[in-house]
């Protein structure tokens, strides 16, 4: 084989560039394989149409990475408040960052920003190689170690293989871990638009019996739409002209922001629940959309992800400080108990909800609508859904430990 690392990361999107960037500084020689690649330039006044909603505990960790800055440098957009409303009834719920004593719920960050500024970050470190474009082919076992073979007919030997490589991950596929779930038939149809009225620094969801609809407030006053809805919708959706798919977005959202007066470039992806039965395997381990995938609804999918990063990597330079053989199974296992319950809590939570108000049945629109007017009474129960929103809550990773600004 030409080269030897300890760690190999398969993956340099968000959470695969984050956990390089987690392990750098350390003893470990770690190698991170990208098939495509990453876009570092972009016009002035572009938006990517991928955004995230990052909570408090992922700007930890990026303030942890030293990545914080720069990201706000190429534009973060924090948002104070959150409106969420049934369409079938008069339940709604109101989010406010006051109640809970914090500066703000969140950031809307285009996935390109956060990829860029976590890559920069990697070149700072002297034990990391990004090695890209390049794809595996193969990941073979040997006595004590793991081939990882290229396109180009390169070899590369490993300790540990990290799959950081998405929903459809080579890493999972070629440990033969299977995956539970199943289609939601729904695209979520994405879009850059502008409104007459301000966004207010507020993040706005509407739920339909299709699917949820959603406003994410952009630094320079447009938002970006995630309009779930059923297959066929979304293809009419995409084959409107401008001036058409303006006035049915702006119908859909009851023109909360007003008149909807301008769009950009629109995209849909199908939307799915997959889970991994298994989050590692010899000398294997799984991370992000590689271990899980969830609706996104509540923009909860890439903040898991970071967790997962964070919680890898305190296990493996946890095992390093104490002179353990960090790519044994007992050292895995330890990430594995840690992160695959929570994940699983909280997919289940977001299928729950995706199906409750997607339901056309009159109980259950009366008991979610019921539900929301409770729920947004000013409450022990409110302040708890917030801050678990926010990844104030639960085990979390130390990187991920909210200290405040």
């Amino acid at each position: 084989m030409s080269r030897h690392y300890d760690i190999v990361i398969v993956g340099a999107g968000m959470v695969g560039a984050a956990l390089a960037c987690m392990l750098g500084g350390s003893r470990y020689r770690v190698a991170v394989i990208e098939a495509q690649r990453p876009k570092t330039r972009w016009p002035r006044d572009s938006v990517d149409l991928r955004v995230s909603a990052i909570s408090a505990a992922s700007q930890q960790i990026f303030m942890a990475l030293d990545a914080w800055e720069r990201m706000v440098a190429l534009g973060v957009s924090p948002y104070y408040e959150m409106h969420v409303w049934d369409a079938t009834g008069n339940g709604a719920i109101h989010f406010d960052c006051a109640s809970v004593g914090e500066p703000w719920l969140g950031h809307i960050i285009e996935n390109r920003v956060i990829q860029r500024a976590l890559l920069e970050r990697m070149k700072a470190f002297d034990n990391i190689e990004l090695i890209c474009p390049a794809r595996i082919t193969t990941i073979e076992d040997e006595a004590e170690q793991v081939c990882v073979r290229l396109e180009d007919e390169d070899a590369i030997g490993a300790a540990l293989v990290v799959g950081a490589d998405g929903g459809n991950s080579r890493v999972r596929q070629q440990a033969g871990i299977a995956t539970r779930g199943w289609a939601y038939e729904q695209k979520a149809v994405v879009a850059t638009v502008a409104t007459r009225k301000p966004h207010q620094e507020t993040a706005w969801q509407r739920f339909m019996p299709d699917g949820p609809l959603a406003f994410l407030p952009l630094r320079d006053g447009r938002s970006s739409i995630v309009w779930s809805t059923a297959p066929g919708h979304a293809d009419e959706l995409l084959a409107l002209d401008d001036q058409a798919f303006c006035r049915a977005l702006g119908e859909a959202f009851e023109y909360r922001l007003g008149e909807i007066s301008g769009t950009g470039p629109r995209a849909a992806f199908p939307l799915r629940l997959r889970h991994s039965t298994r989050y590692i395997a010899p000398r294997r381990a799984l991370v992000g959309d590689a271990a899980h995938m969830i609706h996104p609804l509540a923009g909860q999918g890439v903040n898991l992800g970071f967790l997962d990063a964070a919680a890898l990597s305190e296990v493996l330079l946890d095992a390093l400080a104490q002179d353990r053989p960090f790519y044994s199974q007992g050292v895995l296992r330890r990430y594995e108990r840690w992160r695959k319950g929570d994940n699983l809590l909280t997919m289940s939570a977001m299928d729950g909800f995706k199906r409750l108000f997607g339901s056309p049945s009159l109980p259950l629109r009366l008991l979610r609508n019921t539900g929301l007017r409770l729920a947004n009474i000013e409450s022990p129960v409110k302040q708890g859904l917030i801050r678990q929103a926010m990844g104030l809550k639960g085990d979390l990773p130390r990187l991920a430990r909210w200290t405040g600004i």
